[in-house]
């Protein structure tokens, strides 16, 4: 229920030094000119504001059921760099007066670069990669302190360690780096995760200060890497104000009352469904400590969107990663992702839909046909379809309906999506087993799967740790998969950074990866251009990376599954090669291009074509 008013709202004294804004400042020059702060503070809903500035224009004041919180719009059109001035006065007549920093944008800023197909994006679990400061592991107030022996308890990796890693990773030939949530997380236990936030514009902590991930994100670029932004819109952690003091009584879905969301997504798009079934899955909560957030209300709404845009300017960030996402309000999504690419039309946003079916997968992605007229402006999405799908090929035998035949046909299904180049493609993730336990810890269905990943369309992941064939066997705890990183703790005896104490195959894998990596580096126009494959014979998969802008060398990647060597006869392939002449193999000697080509058992193989 609201309670509107244009500029006063007489009742109350308040202690204006509790009082929280958000978003904490602001910014000049935005493509949409006004902006909205949420002041929380007890009794700032029965004061008078009122605010004195040239051109600033307060256009209205709004609280809900609550008398803590106030919404105010402002219209900054014609504002500069500075301070506006609010005068917030009591019933009584006392007087206290508000500062908010109006700041001036970074050159260029709307117009910043996302990540991209010719990116590489390396996914870390900033808890389990590098403790760079101990002296943060356990904070003061936190209940959730260091316990390393806990695969549930926080380990003490942070902020600090991932800049002191930077250059490992620009070595490695990582190009982005997203981490899980770095936000406060002020929950009693199992908070290293991440994704319980307790303050939106708040860095937890024991990973650092807001300040030190700006400066990450200064560092990181300096090296030629983004950062990418893990984004939580459909639940808070439990020990959020908003449990305890919420704006209105329909703030959160169901109030305090825990009900579980059915996960059934495809009720969202279901012909022969019902309404409450889709508002069983949108509506519910994730587990007892995620209570569900009700974002088709409009404060909230605007709060979330103009949280993302804060993050977005204060941090310089390449793009974000949107966890859950379709479990969040359908049109509070629309709405959100077309704000973000108002204010910053080079973004890349990726957002995670757990479904292995494209048809699923794809209705998010902006330019894909659906089966209705909703507007989405989300640019990327997570492929959850082909991950499944390049697991079993590899490991299934290869028959008339099964192996790398079903690799070929869910990149067919590709004209389902807006853009499948941009799609975010991975072997695993923070959420499921780690690819190499997938794969049997076979080095060989390993190296296909990372070949496959670094080189197929769309935008590669890996998961910390991939390099390394860190696995999991015998257990599929979260805490287990998200193991500490060997070498990020002082009087680690293997250390993955240096190399120190990795097994043989371990160095093989990390220079295959690194390799693979700087291959993408060198050639960012085969990857940012065209794929063509060629269904498979055999057991042999072939595909091409090309641009027509530089048709002069293209790369072909054959994918072999027999135990023995093939003999490929490359008149298959003569649409392709027509007009070069050599054929070089990346890791070996250039030859002049033959009839018949020799490529290795069981393994994958990458070959340069001049």
């Amino acid at each position: 229920m609201y309670k509107s008013g244009l500029l006063s709202l007489l009742i109350a004294s308040l202690p204006l030094q509790a009082a929280e804004v958000s978003p904490p400042n602001w910014w000049a020059n935005m493509a949409q000119p006004t902006v909205e702060l949420m002041i929380h503070d007890p009794g700032i809903a029965n004061a008078e504001i009122t605010l004195s500035h040239p051109t600033a224009r307060l256009l209205k004041s709004q609280t809900l059921d609550s008398d803590n919180y106030v919404f105010l719009t402002l219209d900054l059109s014609d504002v500069s760099p500075g301070q506006l001035s609010f005068d917030i006065i009591a019933v009584n007549g006392d007087k206290k007066v508000l500062q908010y920093t109006i700041n001036e944008r970074r050159e260029n800023s709307a117009m910043r670069k996302g990540f991209g197909p010719e990116d590489a994006i390396y996914l870390i679990t900033p808890d389990r990669f590098a403790n760079g400061d101990p002296a943060n592991d356990s904070v003061k107030g936190y209940v959730d302190t260091l316990a390393k022996d806990n695969r549930g308890g926080r380990h003490g990796g942070d902020i600090k360690g991932m800049m002191d890693n930077l250059p490992y990773l620009s070595n490695m030939g990582f190009t982005q780096i997203w981490t899980m949530p770095l936000l406060e997380n002020a929950m009693d236990s199992y908070s290293y995760h991440g994704y319980s936030t307790t303050d939106y514009y708040q860095i937890d902590p024991r990973f650092g200060t807001n300040s030190l991930y700006r400066a990450f994100s200064e560092e990181a670029k300096k090296s030629g890497i983004g950062i990418i932004m893990d984004m939580v819109l459909n639940h808070i952690g439990s020990e959020h104000v908003w449990m305890s003091d919420a704006p209105s009584e329909d703030w959160i879905h169901h109030g305090q009352n825990f009900v579980q969301t059915t996960h059934f997504r495809e009720a969202l798009h279901d012909p022969h469904g019902i309404k409450e079934d889709a508002a069983a899955f949108a509506d519910g909560w994730f587990v007892p400590t995620m209570p569900d957030l009700n974002q088709s209300i409009p404060h909230l709404a605007t709060y979330l969107i103009q949280n993302a845009i804060w993050w977005v300017e204060y941090a310089d960030l390449s793009g974000i990663r949107v966890d859950t996402y379709s479990y969040s309000d359908k049109a509070f999504l629309s709405a959100w992702t077309t704000r973000l690419m108002q204010e910053y039309p080079n973004l890349n946003i990726v957002g995670e839909e757990w479904s292995v079916n494209p048809l699923i997968t794809s209705y998010w992605q902006a330019g894909s046909r659906r089966h209705d007229d909703y507007v989405s402006a989300l640019p990327s999405v997570m492929d959850f379809p082909l991950q499944a799908t390049l697991i079993q090929a590899l490991k299934d035998d290869e028959s008339w309906s099964g192996g790398l035949r079903s690799l070929y046909e869910i990149l067919a299904t590709d004209f389902v999506y807006g853009d499948p180049y941009n799609l975010v493609v991975f072997a695993d993730n923070h959420d499921m087993d780690r690819v190499f336990t997938q794969v049997n810890e076979q080095p060989a269905l390993w190296d296909m799967a990372m070949t496959y990943l670094l080189t197929t369309r769309g935008i590669p992941q890996v998961f910390y740790g991939t390099e390394i064939l860190m696995s999991h066997t015998g257990s599929s705890d979260h805490g287990i998969i998200r193991s500490d990183f060997p070498g990020g703790w002082q009087g680690d005896e293997v250390n993955a950074f240096t190399g120190v104490g990795l097994t043989d195959e371990q160095k093989w894998a990390k220079q295959r990866i690194k390799t693979l990596l700087h291959l993408r580096h060198e050639q960012p126009e085969w990857f940012s251009g065209k794929l063509t494959h060629y269904t498979p014979q055999d057991g042999v998969y072939v595909y091409f990376r090309h641009n027509a802008d530089s048709p002069e060398t293209k790369l072909m990647v054959v994918l072999n599954k027999n135990k023995q060597p093939a003999s490929l006869d490359l008149a298959r392939f003569s649409a392709m090669l027509k007009g070069h002449s050599a054929i070089t193999r990346l890791s070996g000697a250039t030859q002049a291009m033959p009839e018949t080509l020799t490529v290795p058992a069981f393994a994958p193989s990458v070959w340069i074509i001049d």
